[in-house]
């Protein structure tokens, strides 16, 4: 389905503009926080262009599980506002916070216990401690003095060095003079200086925080895909798909190294490329295993690194065995890009190599395995030879289109109120929810907040988005709808 121009509609933007008012108008009924106001303020909420990158460099607070990494975090911002609790694991993805030291200001991102072969939940917080390094202009590398280095803090010193980042080691929970001499020990990680810091009490906090300063540049040099600059493009796969092959096609050289052999490819490799008459940067990652928290050693640690590649990406190409049959592995690699808000094509690879039965096979697995994703555009391509890769352009085009998308507040209530006219959201124990008023909230990846005077229905929400998506294209780029629960003030 071709894209339509949001702006478009049988209605007048006339129409549009009175039906956004007189929803606005009707809201003053309702309890609204703060944030929603600022949410609603008059005009398009969020940014409409590419955000240029944050000014401010960003500090990542790493280590094993509950050696004090978030009640640190509360000491730098003087309040208590990341979650601590005497149980490790507590905090499982990264937190952001502004915080501002000596007058300067930095965004700290709290982590989660880093763990050496996590399985799980436990995978997913490795998986975010290791983007957050990645995202880091530098890290604060927290130990418990008492306990000394362990093998998993031996562990995260070997990441860290591979990172190459400056590191300011603290050495927590010194409370008094008796524990310096355990935060000494910690020389033999070989990070320099422990500095010996009671989160708690806030003992050794600032000598470590000027350290910190001394290290950081005064704006952050970390890649921001929103920033400018010619759009990045990760290629992602499970292992022997032809990631480095496309690689080396589209490069015209042997840019990655190609073997028989899968999981060649263990760091990201970043290239320019001239394609279509515009650069691009293009991103090959090692192949995503099945079993992620069953690898060990470099696989384990390339894993975690494709992880952060895609997270500094804009788009992502998911190349697929045309050969194979789609495997779990794929669908939870094209998941892991909608999971991450990134724009996503579709490459299936060796497709020369088909015959008509296979071609027949195939199509019907694409929409039994990847009906989640009919939005994505597809390419079928051949990396070994070359050919039908210039297509990519045109669908790695209309996926950062669609990403970019905003549909004007008053074309989106319109028209949400003609699809409830004509399918109400169904009653429910003797009530029927009401949308009030919706807005888009962002782009990359367009995101939309419907306010209700009550739970809207996860049916009801799929059925929003597939209507969204017939009116307005979003082809290629994943929409999120999110829906807040308002209820009448009360009268006085």
């Amino acid at each position: 389905m071709s894209q339509q121009d949001p702006n478009s509609s049988s209605q007048s933007g006339d129409d549009h503009e009175g039906v956004e008012h007189a929803l606005r108008v009707g809201l003053d009924d309702f309890e609204l926080s703060p944030e929603d106001q600022a949410l609603l303020a008059p005009g398009e909420s969020g940014p409409s262009a590419p955000v240029m990158a944050q000014s401010r460099p960003v500090v990542a607070v790493v280590g094993r599980p509950n050696v004090g990494k978030s009640t640190f975090v509360n000491r730098i911002l003087g309040r208590r506002e990341a979650v601590v609790q005497d149980v490790p694991g507590v905090t499982r993805d990264r937190v952001t916070y502004d915080a501002e030291w000596s007058g300067r200001a930095i965004s700290l991102v709290d982590t989660g216990g880093w763990e050496v072969d996590a399985k799980g939940i436990h995978l997913r917080v490795a998986e975010q401690a290791e983007v957050a390094i990645e995202l880091a202009d530098a890290v604060m590398f927290v130990v418990d003095a008492t306990v000394g280095a362990t093998d998993t803090d031996e562990a995260v010193v070997r990441l860290l060095r591979r990172s190459k980042k400056p590191v300011i080691l603290i050495a927590n929970k010194v409370d008094d003079q008796r524990v310096e001499a355990d935060a000494a020990m910690l020389w033999s990680l070989g990070l320099g200086e422990p500095y010996p810091v009671s989160a708690l009490h806030g003992r050794g906090s600032g000598d470590a925080l000027d350290a910190l300063l001394a290290v950081l540049p005064k704006e952050t040099q970390v890649v921001d895909p929103r920033a400018g600059g010619p759009p990045r493009v990760a290629l992602l796969g499970r292992p022997n798909v032809g990631k480095s092959s496309l690689l080396n096609k589209l490069a015209h050289e042997d840019r990655a190294v190609v073997d028989n052999v899968a999981g060649t490819t263990r760091d990201p490799v970043d290239e320019l490329i001239e394609l279509g008459g515009k650069t691009w940067t293009f991103v090959d990652t090692a192949g995503i295993r099945r079993r992620v928290h069953q690898t060990r050693g470099a696989d384990f640690y390339a894993s975690l690194r494709t992880q952060a590649a895609l997270e500094k990406a804009e788009v992502a190409v998911v190349l697929i065995d045309a050969e194979e049959s789609i495997a779990e592995q794929d669908v939870r690699v094209v998941r892991q890009v909608v999971e991450a808000g990134r724009a996503l094509v579709l490459a299936f690879n060796k497709w020369d190599l088909l015959d008509l039965e296979r071609r027949h096979y195939l199509e019907r697995e694409i929409e039994r395995e990847l009906a989640q994703v009919a939005w994505a555009p597809r390419v079928n391509i051949s990396a070994q030879t070359g050919r039908h890769v210039d297509k990519l352009v045109p669908a790695l085009e209309l996926a950062l289109d669609s990403w970019d998308t905003r549909v004007p507040t008053g074309r989106l209530n319109a028209f949400l109120g003609e699809i409830v006219a004509g399918q109400p959201h169904p009653v429910r124990g003797g009530k029927q929810p009401r949308i009030l008023f919706a807005t888009q909230a962002a782009t990359r990846p367009p995101t939309f907040v419907i306010f209700a005077s009550g739970f809207i229905e996860a049916g009801y929400r799929r059925f929003l988005e597939r209507r969204l998506r017939e009116e307005f294209g979003f082809e290629g780029s994943p929409i999120e709808v999110s829906v807040r629960v308002r209820e009448k003030r009360r009268r006085r």
